[in-house]
């Protein structure tokens, strides 16, 4: 393994630039570290929402039974913490699509849900977590935007359907729910496939989306940028601990 610290940066910059330049079929899997550097918070560090104080356990808030049972209190905090208003695309989104607009990048997989690479101009974005810009009812299935999601809401802050009746859910997987088997499927071809994969801005520690590095080739070369060292570590050729968008910003096309 090779490992490059924050004062290594001109090396890693290097480093990643000749794997880019010597690859064809990139892709990237990346977490909530790709999104912090927009202003997102993510889940698990210091700062972040799961060590937040709450009424209840955001582990607990965000699991498809407390959606069913207190879907009130769901909203109260979904809308609070899951729905970010003014947040743009950072450098490292924005690498992103210039690397799939120049034939590099087959894929960008992410467990993000806000919508960031398609705003920076990814098209072929894997949302292994769903997504906030998506909503349908639980009852006649009729689709809604984010738009409506925040405009139309009952007294106990609930956004109701407008054809049913129904409760709207965010097309966002909670705890409980298994992911989509189509994104799922498409994310291990994309990864069996590729002679280069770049994972970004996440723990590897919530599967099934950590297990996907498992799918890389033995000839693929593997990175992986992130703040803090991680129990994976060790499957990856180079590991690179800077920020994200820095270092993606720094690759010339």
């Amino acid at each position: 393994m090779n490992l490059f610290e924050e004062n290594d940066f001109d090396q890693a910059s290097q480093t990643l630039q000749q794997l880019i330049n010597s690859s064809s079929r990139i892709v990237f899997l990346g977490g909530a570290g790709v999104s912090t550097e927009s202003g997102i918070p993510d889940f698990r560090s210091v700062d972040g929402l799961y060590n937040q104080k709450w009424a209840f356990p955001p582990e607990e808030i965000l699991s498809a039974t407390f959606f069913h049972l207190h879907t009130n209190e769901f909203y109260r905090f979904y809308r609070a913490k899951l729905i970010c208003h003014g947040i743009q695309p950072n450098a490292g989104h924005k690498k992103l699509a210039e690397l799939e607009n120049a034939g590099k990048l087959t894929a960008c997989i992410t467990t993000n849900i806000d919508g960031l690479h398609q705003l920076a101009g990814s098209k072929n974005v894997l949302e292994l977590h769903g997504t906030v810009l998506k909503n349908h009812c639980t009852k006649c299935n009729k689709f809604f935007d984010l738009n409506y999601v925040e405009e139309h809401q009952d007294k106990e802050f609930i956004p109701l359907c407008d054809e049913c009746g129904g409760i709207i859910k965010p097309d966002v997987v909670l705890y409980e729910e298994g992911l989509d088997n189509s994104t799922l499927n498409q994310s291990i071809k994309s990864i069996s496939e590729a002679d280069l994969l770049i994972v970004a801005g996440t723990s590897l520690t919530v599967y099934p989306a950590a297990g996907l590095i498992q799918y890389a080739s033995k000839n693929c070369k593997r990175v992986l940028i992130n703040r803090d060292a991680t129990q994976a570590d060790n499957f990856f050729e180079y590991v690179m601990h800077t920020s994200i968008g820095k270092l993606l910003d720094s690759i010339k096309l």
